[in-house]
């Protein structure tokens, strides 16, 4: 693939087995997290697989004040306006390195994360500490040799948020 000018960022939640769907859904509500989200990527390009984002509910699509790139195999695929198609990876990279932002985030699925896992300079995971059982899409696994966490903020479970959960930055070494 072409070098890259711009530097990625991932943003994901995942449970405590690394799980982050079930194919069809998220597996948790935490508000927090979507705050968390909204706020990070705001004016961002975010990349993302053509199933996440068919998952986010209609009145948000496309992800507002950011540049929406899907990627899809499905060469007749289409969105709303504003939002580029690619077929490739290699695509939708070159996409975001024409956009005029210089945050950039791949917001997911499974397979996108792992196909760009080793593009991303810093993840922004929020660890959601529970096991899903139901999972059946997850996160590639986070190798301390090559990440180091840099930031961690800790929160207990609330009325509104009904898991213990972390916002955790990490730095390629």
């Amino acid at each position: 693939m072409q070098d890259l000018k711009q530097k990625y960022n991932i943003i994901v939640a995942i449970g405590a087995n690394y799980e982050i769907g079930d194919g069809e859904d998220l597996l948790w509500h935490l508000p927090a997290d979507m705050k968390f989200f909204k706020e990070t990527t705001k004016g961002a390009d975010v990349i993302m697989g053509r199933k996440t984002y068919e998952s986010i509910p209609k009145k948000f699509r496309p992800l507002p004040g950011r540049t929406n790139i899907v990627i899809t195999r499905n060469k007749n695929y289409v969105a709303e306006d504003g939002v580029y198609i690619s077929n490739t990876l290699k695509d939708a990279f070159e996409i975001a390195e024409n956009c005029s932002t210089t945050n950039k985030f791949i917001i997911g699925g499974g397979s996108i994360y792992e196909s760009t896992l080793n593009y991303a300079h810093t993840l922004y995971v929020t660890h959601v500490h529970k096991a899903f059982k139901n999972a059946n899409t997850f996160f590639p696994i986070i190798d301390a040799s090559v990440w180091k966490e840099t930031s961690r903020e800790d929160f207990k479970a609330d009325e509104k948020n009904k898991f213990e959960y972390s916002f955790v930055k990490y730095e390629k070494i």
